[in-house]
Order: structure tokens, then sequence, then C-alpha cells
């Protein structure tokens, strides 16, 4: 129990930077979806940008994060020596992919249907380098148990971003008379992204920097799959985004990718919170390693993640109605897919918490077999259906898609690291959410907003008191945990621990 609380306290902190930091980047979202209107498709450019990024960021860093915590932690290896070689490596790879985009703009943004505005294109390359070249230090204060000034750090970037971005999209354009183009929201990214960069002169310098050929061929022989895992996952979740302008033969297309991206951003509470868990979970798993009662811990964090999850489903779909003006109002016609979307996320969660077991047995080459599995039934949904059915398919997709995944990882990874996950009570909170859902959705229709809020409360209250009753270790509290104890000998509650 001792060590699920130094998991959760380092999950809370880094949740405070995930959870705050994306609500307040959530300010960006009504900003855009005002001041750019669902017609004009420039929210649209911003989700296909974005979701270019978000891969490549997986490509510039080739799995070193990982590699970065299983070599660390290694017996006979020098962590300051494997951060160092990590780090020259990242940022040698980084640079050089700046120089190529640079030599080949032209065709490259002709190519991405941004001929008219290369600059898009390389300001967003520049940003992602810059990035992928931050995601060591960031592991590296993971590493070294230093949450604070992580979280601090992202905090500080958003704060920065929020700012820039109100001052260019409203002060802006009352000052000059003209409308911001779309452009801004790429070029305020890539100044806040590189004023960040100093503050890393702690974990920039004073130390002995070297490159260790041998320790990075190792380290490569691990992470290409993780590499070859982290792109199949990343596509699974922007594949629909960057496909979609190709294969829905519409003029409108860039039009119905903003609908869909503005709608998904309510979604992405459960990848806040995937996130937040992935940021301690993934340090503490390959520290604990060793210990002989880990398989217990993690089946124990798996229940944990998927009761909070679902908590977190019904509290977003339960009041949708009142999220829904983050986005504007030409935009609420794709709320549609929003429990479809958290759906896929939360399968994502899973997928990650089932993919410690070849993690650190270092058979990672399943995990690319797993996500490429995933990856290849989603871009096939999406091929297949987007023309008929738009972004609809592109949701359906990703539960298609993350669902393989898991199912192949949870059943190959029994047999060569047998985990005891308490599968009868997941699969209870599971049919109790989605009943409760059912419950929400049947009821809406014939109810005002404020007896709509009024029942899903309640259906959602419901859910928690069953997560206390059954599950959630309240006497572990602090101060009013002891409220909860039970008398000496009584155990009865935890049997399904």
């Amino acid at each position: 129990m001792q060590n699920l609380k130094s998991l959760a306290k380092d999950t809370a902190i880094y949740g405070m930077s995930s959870i705050v930091g994306r609500f307040l980047n959530y300010l960006l979202v009504p900003l855009y979806t005002a001041k750019l209107s669902a017609e004009s498709g420039g929210y649209g450019v911003i989700t296909n940008m974005y979701a270019y990024t978000a891969l490549l960021l997986v490509v510039l860093t080739y799995g070193m994060e990982t590699t970065f915590f299983r070599f660390a932690n290694k017996e006979g290896e020098d962590p300051q020596r494997v951060y160092s070689t990590i780090l020259a490596s990242v940022g040698g790879t980084s640079l050089l992919f700046v120089c190529l985009v640079l030599a080949f703009i032209g065709p490259l943004s002709a190519f991405m249907g941004y001929a008219d505005h290369p600059s898009y294109v390389w300001v967003m390359a520049m940003t992602v380098a810059i990035d992928a070249f931050q995601c060591i230090p960031f592991a590296y204060l993971r590493y070294k148990k230093r949450p604070l000034k992580f979280a601090a750090l992202k905090l500080l970037f958003i704060v920065m971003n929020i700012a820039l971005n109100l001052f260019c999209f409203i002060a802006l354009p009352e000052l000059t008379g003209r409308p911001t183009d779309v452009g801004y929201a790429f070029y305020i990214n890539l100044a806040c992204t590189a004023s960040i960069t100093f503050f890393f002169w702690r974990e920039l310098t004073g130390f002995r920097r070297v490159f260790d050929r041998a320790l990075m061929r190792r380290m490569l022989a691990y992470s290409w799959p993780v590499l070859v895992l982290g792109i199949a996952g990343i596509l699974n979740q922007t594949a629909d985004k960057i496909l979609f302008p190709y294969i829905y033969d519409a003029p409108d297309a860039h039009q119905q990718l903003g609908i869909y991206g503005a709608a998904s951003k309510i979604a992405m509470i459960m990848a806040m919170i995937t996130q937040a868990f992935r940021y301690a979970y993934e340090p503490f798993v390959f520290g604990k390693a060793r210990d002989k009662d880990n398989r217990q811990t993690y089946a124990r964090a798996m229940k944990y993640f998927v009761m909070f999850t679902l908590l977190a489903f019904l509290a977003v779909v339960g009041y949708i109605d009142v999220l829904k003006f983050i986005i504007g109002r030409d935009y609420w016609s794709g709320l549609r897919v929003v429990p479809i979307v958290m759906a896929a996320e939360i399968m994502m969660g899973i997928y990650f918490n089932l993919s410690f077991w070849y993690k650190l047995t270092d058979r990672t080459i399943w995990g690319a077999w797993f996500s490429g599995a995933g990856c290849a039934v989603l871009i096939a949904v999406n091929v297949i259906f987007v023309p008929r059915y738009g972004y609809m398919a592109c949701a359906w997709a990703g539960v298609a898609g993350y669902a393989t995944a898991m199912l192949l990882s949870y059943f190959v990874g029994q047999r060569y690291y047998p985990i005891a996950y308490p599968v009868r009570r997941i699969a209870g909170y599971v049919l109790l959410a989605a009943a409760l859902y059912l419950g929400m959705a049947a009821a809406r229709p014939h109810l005002p907003l404020w007896g709509s809020v009024a029942v899903n409360t309640v259906l959602i209250a419901v859910f928690a008191a069953c997560m206390v009753r059954f599950d959630f270790p309240l006497s572990a509290l602090p101060v009013v945990g002891r409220r909860f104890r039970k008398p000496a000998g009584n155990d009865s509650g935890n049997k399904h621990n």
C-alpha cells in the first residue's frame, strides 16, 4: 500500500500539471472556435498540423524516454552516462530533422496541402524538434523524483502560450482592424517552446558530456521496437486527423475535421488522466521491477486506473450540456463523438498499463506487433468508412484499433508474464458505468437542462458510492482516514483487492 501511496502522490503532482495545464489550454479551444468559424476550416488546419507534430514527436524521440528509464535503473549501467548519451543523440537527430525540412520546404508543404503557407510547416518542424529534445531533460526530472519542477515548467509553457494567443487573437485584431491569421497559433507555440529550454540549464550543464557508442547501440536495440510501438500508438490517436483531408473527398474537409477536432477536445479529460498516470507509473514500475510483490501492485494499480477513468467518463458525459460551451456553437454537431472517443481513450489507458510486461521482460517487439495490429485496424476502418460516414467513422475506428491492441496484449501477456488482474471486479465496474450511461442518455431528451444535470449527478454519485463501498481505501487517507478504519481482524473488505 505504501508503494501505491507514493504512486498516487506523484500522479497527483504530475496530474496537476497535466490536468490543470490542459484545462487552462482549453481556453484556446473556445478562443479558436470563436475567432475561427467552422466554415473557414481554420480549426481544421490546427487539428491537422498538430496531428502531424504529435506523430513527429514520437519519431524524433524514438523510444528514448522509456529506454532512459530502463537503462538508468539497470544494474551495471551509469545513469549519468545513459542520460548524456541519449541527450546528445536526440539533440543531433532533431537538428538534422530541421535542416532536412528547411531544405525541402517547397515540395513538403505542397504535399501536406499548405503550398500557400510553407511557414506553417517549417515553424511547426522547429517546434517539434525543440520539443523532442526537451523530452529527455523532462524524463531526467521524473527519474530524479522532481515532479514540482516538471509541473512548474509545463504550466509555465501553457500560461505563456495562452497569454500570447489571447493577445494575438483578441487584442491584435482590435489594434490592426484585421483578423488574425491561423498561423499565429504556430508561431506562438514555437516562441513558448524555445523559451522553456532556458530553464533546463541545471539539467543541461554540470556533468561530463559523453557519447558512449557501445551503450547507444545497446539502447537502440532496446528502443527500436519501442519506436515502432510509439509510432503505431500515436497513429492510433492521429491517423484519422492526418488522413481525413485526403480520404474525405469533399470541399468542406477541413470544416468537418475542425468540428471533429473541437468536439474531441471535450473527451480529452481521459487523455489527461492517462498521461498523468503514465508520468508517475513508468519510473515507478521500472524502479519496482525487482520487488517481490510487484505483480500484485500492478494488478491493483490497473483496477484503480479503470475505476477512476470510468468515473471521469460518467462525469464528462453527465455534464456534456454544460461542457459543450467550451467550443463554439457551430461546432456542437460533433458532440456525438465524445462518448466514443472517451471509450477509446480508456482502452488506450488499459493497453498502456498492460504494456509493461514486455518492457520489463525486454520483449518490446511484442508491443510493436500489438500496436501495429491496432493501427492497421484503425487505418482500415478510416479508409473504408470515412468517405461514407465522415468523422463518425474516425471515432469508431479509434475504438476498434485500441480494442485490438488491448486484447492482444492481455492474452499474450498472460502467457509470458502472468498477472492476476481482478478481471471480474473490473468488468463489474465497466458494466455498471455502461448501464448508468444508458440511463443518462435515455433521460436526457425528456428533461430540462437542470433536471438532466440533477439526474446525472445522482447516477455519478451511485458509481462513486460503489467505488467507496467495494474498493476505495478511504482508511488510507491522511487525518480523516482513521474514521474509516475497520477494527483489527476484519479484513473482509479487502479480499478482492
